[in-house]
């Protein structure tokens, strides 16, 4: 009995280390890319979805009135989301892994800009696809623009994937 035990015990082993070692039709990384497409979309149709309806004061995190400042715009929207950042942007770009080049980013990812100091990170938005990003910014509220073109063409500086 205890023989039969063992044997089947063994077998069951045996197919359960076969069925993880089978490869499905995705791969592990399609997987995270897909997941990631998805949470970037939600991502970036949350932000959407406060134009129009943000204030924008810098220094400021409040969420019950709407107002904020950029980072704690995208701090807001990563934790609707699910994704906790602090806030903050140079805060911000020390999180998830580092995307330098503007043609890797991908939709959801935080985009940094040096605005007053050369080099120096202080505005954050999200990227929206397509050379453009959404922020929350002064006198505007949150909107989309260009990254690539006009003012925040020659500002970019990093961005970071989640």
């Amino acid at each position: 009995m205890k023989k039969l035990a063992t044997a089947t015990l063994a077998l069951s082993m045996l197919f359960s280390a076969a069925s993880t070692i089978i490869p499905s039709s995705a791969s592990a990384s399609d997987s995270a890319q897909e997941f990631y497409a998805t949470s970037g979309s939600k991502i970036v149709n949350t932000a959407k979805s406060y134009q129009g309806k943000v204030t924008y004061k810098f220094g400021v995190r409040n969420p019950s009135r709407l107002i904020f400042d950029c980072s704690s715009f995208t701090q807001f929207v990563f934790k609707k989301n699910g994704i906790n950042i602090p806030w903050g942007s140079k805060a911000q770009a020390k999180r998830g892994k580092a995307v330098n080049s503007k043609s890797k980013l991908s939709v959801g990812d935080l985009v940094m800009f040096s605005v007053n100091k050369p080099g120096r990170i202080d505005h954050v938005g999200i990227y929206v696809g397509n050379g453009k990003m959404i922020s929350n910014m002064p006198n505007k509220g949150v909107g989309i623009a260009s990254i690539n073109t006009g003012y925040w063409g020659s500002r970019y500086i990093t961005g970071r994937h989640f």
